[in-house]
């Protein structure tokens, strides 16, 4: 028998990591008659199964008012107090309304109960979920101790109390081992480990049709080596890292690529590695402004919109010189695409990832002329790269498809009601 499962969130919208792995976890549980209704502040979800409650956005400017003034300080007034309780009681509302309305069985908090984006809707979920004894998966995907951004502020006792919160109708969920471990330590609560996944049993279906112009959309020579940095404009990606590796091939027809924007925190690193890459003579094209979360066609310039799925087989080679990752779904993606990968060993890569057994380029912490010679390798010679894609698809298979989500999702449901997918 299917059961209603209501997930919740400040946003299910667009190609972040919370959005893209709750839209897998529905698809999972569909396939076996559970139907899931969403609730969030910003949503892309159809009307008839959602609810759209635009506080609970972390970007709503009643919630804004409440971070600049919680954050970077260790005091508040009472007037945030009671703006914070305002929309607390404001959100058990809507959210008992969602319960009633979808006639909900399960929660799903997605990443609402871990960092604090969105303070009132993580105390009015705690308060909805202590009341009810409704069954309850939290899914984290970064705690807020992982970002220095919440290091100092005025709101420990509700971090405390909501992020996460330890009620026994609550089964956490975290995506790598050392989160796992921080979490019990921390807290003293347990939590099983679900990596991010990708339909392995199902190779990509690649539109080559759709995608025929799409390197000289984006300025490439048929002839050119599209290297690609399939991430956001983030420091802690350490792009320098790609651009260096371009430099020292030494081969003019490698191009870097970037297909995601900057903003999220800022445009200096950006404007700093346009300079960095003029300096050190390499050609970096930043593609946003042709990759969206659907395709489509750009009215300013008349060029076709792509997703990132679509640039992925385009590539001659993946860069992920990332200094820090919550997990690292480029890395999957790039795996499931068949495209070799340099990867910088990030410390969720060593603990969870590394030892699977994966063929890749692995830098620790700097370049050095071994990875550059192993790059300039796989790029000259396709048997290589065809040994080293496959084995990197055969090994995902086992450890990160949707079999492993089911086996996981499955376990926890029969935790809750004694069944299994």
């Amino acid at each position: 028998m299917g059961k209603n499962i209501g997930f919740v969130s400040t946003r299910f919208k667009g190609t972040d990591g919370v959005s893209l792995e709750s839209a897998k976890w529905a698809q999972m549980l569909w396939d076996y008659r559970h139907i899931s209704y969403w609730f969030a502040g910003c949503l892309d979800r159809h009307p008839d199964i959602s609810m759209l409650s635009r506080r609970a956005f972390f970007d709503h400017e009643d919630i804004k008012w409440i971070n600049e003034r919680c954050f970077g300080t260790s005091t508040r007034s009472s007037e945030i107090t009671g703006k914070i309780h305002s929309i607390r009681n404001y959100l058990k509302n809507r959210l008992y309304k969602f319960i009633k309305k979808f006639n909900i069985e399960i929660l799903i908090a997605e990443n609402c109960l871990t960092i604090p984006m969105n303070i009132p809707l993580g105390l009015a979920l705690t308060e909805l979920i202590a009341e009810t004894g409704i069954p309850t998966i939290a899914h984290h995907h970064d705690f807020y101790w992982e970002r220095t951004r919440f290091a100092v502020n005025a709101v420990q006792d509700y971090l405390c109390m909501a992020f996460p919160p330890d009620l026994p109708n609550i089964q956490h969920v975290v995506i790598n081992t050392p989160a796992r471990e921080e979490l019990a330590w921390r807290t003293g609560i347990s939590a099983i480990v679900i990596p991010n996944v990708l339909d392995f049993e199902h190779p990509p279906e690649i539109d080559w049709e759709y995608t025929k112009t799409l390197r000289e959309d984006i300025g490439l020579s048929p002839d050119d080596k599209m290297i690609l940095q399939p991430t956001r404009v983030v420091q802690r990606k350490g792009i320098e890292h790609s651009i260096e590796l371009v430099k020292r091939l030494g081969d003019p027809k490698c191009k870097l690529v970037i297909t995601h924007e900057a903003g999220d925190e800022g445009y200096e690193y950006k404007e700093w590695l346009t300079e960095y890459a003029a300096a050190r003579g390499v050609d970096i094209k930043f593609i946003s402004h042709f990759v969206g979360d659907k395709r489509g066609w750009n009215r300013k310039n008349g060029k076709k919109r792509y997703t990132l799925w679509d640039i992925y087989p385009h590539a001659d080679f993946v860069t992920y010189p990332s200094l820090y990752e919550g997990f690292g779904n480029a890395f999957i993606e790039a795996v499931y695409f068949k495209r070799p990968i340099l990867i910088n060993r990030y410390s969720i890569f060593v603990k969870d990832i590394e030892p699977q057994g994966f063929d890749v380029v692995a830098m620790d912490g700097i370049l050095t002329q071994k990875e550059v010679d192993a790059v300039r390798e796989i790029l000259e010679n396709p048997e290589r790269r065809e040994r080293m894609v496959n084995h990197n698809y055969e090994i995902a298979t086992k450890h990160y498809s949707y079999s492993v989500l089911r086996k996981r999702l499955g376990f926890l449901l029969s935790n809750f009601f004694g069944i299994e997918l």
